[in-house]
């Protein structure tokens, strides 16, 4: 993040494509909606979903946007991200669909264009689709940082602040897979259960289920936790609450202003 070695998100992402299984597809929101991000993935196979800004969609599709745009394009980098990534060929190109829809915010909010640059070929109420599930990882990143305080890792060499990382992903997989194992045997969608309920019935009997004697009594506890793991479901609400709006918290001064 600062000194000589610091990196933007979209060039972590750039190294972390590597690491992905062949034919994954990429998808960001307008902040990785950028050509190095297209690029890298497509030169190592990979499918990308991206959101745009709204002039970065006004420049590829050469003019206003509107509603229902399906149009093949070929995005090319502009000359401020050549000179932000002079590694990049010159005949450096991006050949994909602009998509352009308007969507209504659930919390009530005003319409709006949605640009979406995609290489994919489904058709484009799947791909629109597809995007509206992004959301489930920013919600799981908020239970990685708030759920599982991954926010502000304690470890002070880098293998410990690893391990914090790697054990934090551990316990998350854990609880979901618990959650996935309630969902078929009731039926609902693993999203329908309370994550932070099921963590806590989960830390709750994991101590007695690591002393379990035998396997019989291991079974019993496990069938006692999906008992409680079943109680742990969402509501159903009718209707949407509508969000609050954002607001700016003014920091505190120990000492009033000096007057001039």
């Amino acid at each position: 993040m600062h000194g000589e070695e610091a990196v933007s998100e979209q060039g972590l992402l750039e190294r972390a494509i590597d690491r992905l299984p062949p034919g994954a597809a990429v998808m960001g929101d307008a902040n990785f909606g950028v050509f190095s991000v297209a690029y890298a993935a497509t030169q190592r196979k990979h499918p990308v979903l991206l959101r745009l800004t709204a002039a970065r969609a006004q420049r590829l599709a050469g003019g206003a946007l509107q509603d229902g745009i399906d149009r093949v394009v070929e995005w090319r980098p502009s000359r401020w991200e050549r000179a932000r990534h002079p590694e990049l060929p010159e005949d450096a190109c991006v050949k994909g669909r602009l998509l352009v829809r308007q969507v209504q915010p659930d919390d009530g909010g005003s319409a709006f264009l949605l640009a979406l640059f995609t290489t994919l070929s489904s058709p484009m109420e799947e791909v629109f689709a597809l995007y509206g599930k992004r959301w489930a990882i920013e919600t799981d990143l908020r239970t990685l940082k708030s759920t599982l305080r991954l926010d502000q890792l304690t470890c002070s060499t880098a293998d410990m602040v690893a391990k914090e990382i790697d054990m934090g992903i551990v316990a998350y997989n854990l609880v979901r897979a618990l959650i996935g194992f309630a969902s078929e045997r009731s039926g609902v969608p693993p999203r329908g259960y309370s994550f932070t309920k099921v963590r806590l019935i989960l830390q709750t009997f994991a101590p007695a289920l690591a002393q379990a004697p035998n396997q019989q009594a291991a079974q019993r506890l496990l069938d006692q936790i999906m008992k409680y793991v079943q109680q742990a479901r969402l509501p159903h609400r009718s209707r949407k609450r509508p969000s609050s709006s954002r607001e700016v918290w003014k920091r505190g001064n120990t000492f009033p202003n000096r007057k001039r």
